[in-house]
């Protein structure tokens, strides 16, 4: 069984609609190197195809788009490096650096996709699901929709062009989010600006069918109104049936408490004013938690990747992420916690770092620097 389906669907006048899933179920659709490789190669051919009309991404089974990058191979990769077969290197020194190369360019290669791209972000999308997500032309998200990114958990950040797309936030809110890791809803996702459109779940066959239906124009510019007409029809149906009128928005209810906590001075402020917080709200409650829990290291790297990004265009930010990324697997602490949370189990990584206040400001510099002459991504414009 191939580990991600293209799918050709015919629609009118002789165009198709392609449809990529991600065919790992058991795995919540986690994004291994051959799904990347094999995603790469058909978007180039689907591009460059005039009579392929838009693109349709999504996961199998009703549970997951994608739960995140196939970070047990990442570990593999660090602790065994000989048994990574040479195929899968293809020239580069580690498998680290291959995979997140290719990932990046995967989510680069959607944000800048000549055609449409629907992006179905039902059930859970975290870590490379929301890479995916926020690359689409259109993002849609469901009732069963539960985005995050708990990179802070395992060792690593927010990546997947996530210090170009949290740091716009208003009210510190997308560095709260990166520390903490929380959980959004669909209606937290569209106030966030995470997603175009709230469908119900069960209508991605009726998505297919009214795009393979629809109208398509000549110009391929105006491909995009099209998709935007057949997704707000099956929206507005969502909308009569009252699908999301009783879902909170915990982003919007505690968005003044959150920018009260993260309006400190430095990372070690913010952290302490989280973990002080005495709010019982289970959102800001599992935040506190998860932040409990995280990397010491990676509280700092999260801090100086969105500082030193802000004003960084989208190619910048991923070479940026390349380079933090392969060290986080290399001198970092990526190891140890996908070896405590999805390894070994025992929920105890012991990181680098037992505190916040022990990080040595140089060794989180050489976590930042420069890796190559030319990066990997040199060529992203």
């Amino acid at each position: 069984m191939s580990s991600v389906d293209f799918i050709e669907h015919p629609a009118r006048d002789g165009y198709r609609i392609g449809e990529i899933r991600l065919n790992a179920e058991r795995s919540l659709n986690a994004l291994t190197l051959e799904m990347i490789e094999a995603m790469l190669a058909r978007l180039a051919a689907w591009e460059d195809d005039p009579g392929l009309a838009a693109v349709v991404l999504g996961g199998a089974g009703d549970k997951a788009l994608c739960a995140g990058a196939d970070v047990v191979a990442l570990y593999r990769g660090i602790t065994a490096p000989d048994e990574v077969p040479a195929e899968a290197l293809q020239g580069a020194p580690d498998f680290a650096e291959r995979y997140f190369a290719r990932e990046y360019r995967l989510d680069y290669t959607l944000h800048t996709y000549a055609k449409p791209v629907i992006v179905w972000g039902s059930g859970i999308v975290m870590g490379g699901g929301m890479g995916l997500l926020s690359g689409g032309s259109h993002r849609v998200v469901t009732e069963t929709t539960r985005l995050a990114m708990p990179e802070v958990t395992i060792g690593l950040y927010p990546d997947v062009a996530a210090s170009w797309f949290l740091n716009p936030l208003p009210g510190n809110m997308g560095r709260f989010l990166a520390l903490t890791g929380s959980q959004l809803n669909a209606r937290d996702a569209r106030r966030l600006g995470f997603a175009d459109r709230l469908l119900a779940s069960d209508s991605r066959e009726a998505l297919l069918r009214e795009l393979a239906d629809a109208d398509w124009p000549a110009a391929a510019r105006d491909a995009h109104g099209v998709v935007s007409n057949v997704l707000r029809g099956l929206e507005r149906e969502a909308d009569e049936a009252g699908l999301f009128d009783a879902m909170p928005t915990p982003t919007a209810e505690h968005a003044e408490r959150v920018r009260k906590l993260m309006d400190h001075d430095t990372v070690e402020q913010q952290v302490a004013a989280i973990l002080d917080d005495e709010s019982d709200a289970d959102w800001l409650a599992r935040a506190r938690q998860t932040l409990a829990n995280g990397s010491p290291l990676s509280i700092k790297l999260i801090d100086a990747q969105l500082s030193r990004t802000r004003y960084m265009s989208l190619a910048q930010v991923l070479r940026s992420e390349l380079a933090l990324s392969v060290q986080c697997c290399r001198l970092g602490d990526l190891a140890e916690g996908v070896r405590a949370l999805l390894v070994d189990k025992d929920r105890d990584p012991q990181f680098r770092y037992a505190r916040l206040a022990d990080v040595e400001p140089a060794f989180v510099e050489t976590m930042l620097a420069d890796l190559w002459e030319e990066s990997p991504l040199a060529d992203l414009d």
